[in-house]
């Protein structure tokens, strides 16, 4: 395992005390670009996402090796007066303070911002949480799917005649997450100005409405709730997945009249770009349905890959739907390295998503997967903090690490 700092965030310490994914993949964000991120884990099983997902030999989670990447294991009973004492020490001298418990749940471990700020005026605390950390919801648990659904993004997502479906991810959680990581840096950039942190307060909720592009202002002057409509954008046409000969489908979006143009011509139907009921946007919006069934019926005719080379020719974007095993074949990941493989202790090796974005000077990258639990305890202590060799077998004795 390479502890080599290196990344834009070299030299930047953060503590993280969440669990699951609202927490943890801010801290994975900050760990892909060089920060230390040293993770806190109950010393019994540590975070959850140690057993989730389709299990591997003794219960090992595929799911860990990417949302701990980068990370330092400490096991460490935070309900505990002593591993509270102890996380203070270490966050006393770190930079950024990630969690995401129920609000509230810090400041009953003596650990609220006030009073870890008056250890470490500079520090940054990164909070996520379903509703955020004030407001007359701010106690209730909040996971992504209440704060999707919250935010607006469940009830258009799916097909108009069923209920609301979810991503296939969790989103939510991702999304604000996302938005810690940025407030993170937003804090920090403001330190280096004024000398003092602050708290980064990211409410799921929050973060999925603001994704939520004009829903809100279009309800506002129009009085139109936008509603659920499959894999279409009303008015917005055409834009849709379509069948091919081979069974599968591509996506094809030429929602503009110039591209339009251009794939009418591509079909061997120049006329469809002059004809009156698809000449404009707002005709081709009326009629999308209409409009829809005639291109269906010409990408049905054609093979996947024939479709894709026509649209390629002449200017359309269009593109297969990508599953887990065309990513791992298409040469635009392989040629920008869009999935690394990196040793692993039991599955020999893993596959994941690269650091993204990509910065050109100082990029990210995945230097090792998620950590063994407890792996670097000893380390951080003994090097963090100077504990001794005796002091950290008390801890371990006592069930505080």
């Amino acid at each position: 395992m390479s502890e080599a700092a290196e990344g834009p965030l070299a030299g930047l310490r953060v503590i993280e005390m969440g669990t699951l994914i609202a927490g943890p993949f801010c801290g994975q964000i900050l760990g892909d670009f060089g920060a230390e991120v040293i993770k806190l884990e109950d010393p019994g099983k540590g975070d959850p996402m140690r057993q989730w997902g389709r299990t591997k030999p003794k219960g090992h989670s595929p799911w860990w090796p990417v949302i701990g990447r980068n990370k330092k294991s400490v096991t460490l009973d935070l309900r505990a007066p002593e591993g509270q004492r102890i996380a203070k020490r270490l966050i006393a001298g770190a930079d950024v303070v990630v969690e995401n418990f129920r609000p509230g749940t810090l400041e009953k471990w003596g650990m609220g911002y006030e009073a870890l700020a008056a250890d470490n005026p500079g520090l940054v605390m990164a909070r996520v949480s379903g509703f955020g950390q004030t407001g007359p919801y701010a106690q209730r648990a909040g996971y992504a799917l209440i704060g999707e659904a919250m935010g607006g993004l469940r009830h258009i997502t799916g097909e108009p005649d069923r209920p609301p479906a979810r991503a296939g991810i969790s989103i939510g959680d991702s999304l604000a997450a996302t938005y810690a990581a940025l407030g993170v840096m937003m804090a920090l950039h403001a330190r280096e100005r004024t000398g003092r942190g602050q708290v980064v307060d990211a409410a799921i909720y929050e973060s999925v409405l603001m994704v939520m592009e004009n829903l809100i202002t279009e309800y506002g002057l129009t009085g139109y709730v936008r509603e659920r409509s499959g894999a279409v954008l009303p008015g917005i046409a055409p834009s849709n997945a379509y069948p091919t000969a081979g069974g599968e489908m591509v996506v094809i979006g030429a929602n503009q009249d110039t591209v339009f143009r251009r794939l009418a011509e591509a079909m061997g139907q120049p006329g469809l770009a002059d004809d009156a009921r698809f000449a404009t946007h707002g005709a081709r919006g009326e009629r999308q349905a209409e409009l829809d069934a005639l291109i269906a019926d010409w990408t049905g005719g054609q093979s996947t890959e024939a479709v894709l080379a026509l649209m390629e020719t002449h200017g359309v974007p269009a593109g297969r739907v990508y599953r887990a095993p065309d990513m791992l074949d298409d040469p635009q990941f392989q040629a920008r390295e869009a999935i690394v493989e990196t040793p692993h202790p039991v599955f020999g090796s893993v596959k994941m998503q690269n650091a993204f974005p990509k910065l050109s000077a100082t990029p990210g990258r995945v230097r090792w997967p998620g950590p063994a639990l407890g792996e670097h305890t000893e380390a951080v202590l003994a090097g963090v903090l100077g504990l001794s060799p005796d002091e950290i077998a008390g801890l371990k004795a006592r069930g505080v690490v």
